[in-house]
């Protein structure tokens, strides 16, 4: 079975507090849900379109476990918690 990734571009922070608290709910939620954080952070290096934009991959055993993860009633109380406070693109990837 292809391994699952959910990857997180942040486009803006508009509440750096709110996004702290989230953070606090969301790495437990993400780990209980069996994903493991491979990337965090701004890119070293852009090119062509690419925005020096924070960015995060998690790594899951599966497609469903990712989905699972962020549909699951831990990472949506995360997700209230973050209310609005940073703009982002999420996508759940399959491994090749």
């Amino acid at each position: 079975m292809a391994k699952g990734y959910l990857v997180t571009c942040y486009r803006a922070v508009k509440d750096p507090d709110k996004l702290a608290e989230y953070a606090k709910l969301a790495g437990p939620a993400i780990a209980g849900g069996g994903g493991r954080f491979l990337v965090r952070g701004v890119p070293a290096k852009t090119f062509e379109a690419g925005l020096m934009e924070r960015t995060v991959v998690i790594e899951f055993d599966s497609v469903q476990q990712a989905i699972d993860t962020f549909e699951g009633e831990p990472y949506q109380a995360a997700l209230k918690a973050l209310d609005g406070a940073a703009e982002r693109d999420i996508r759940v990837l399959e491994g090749t």
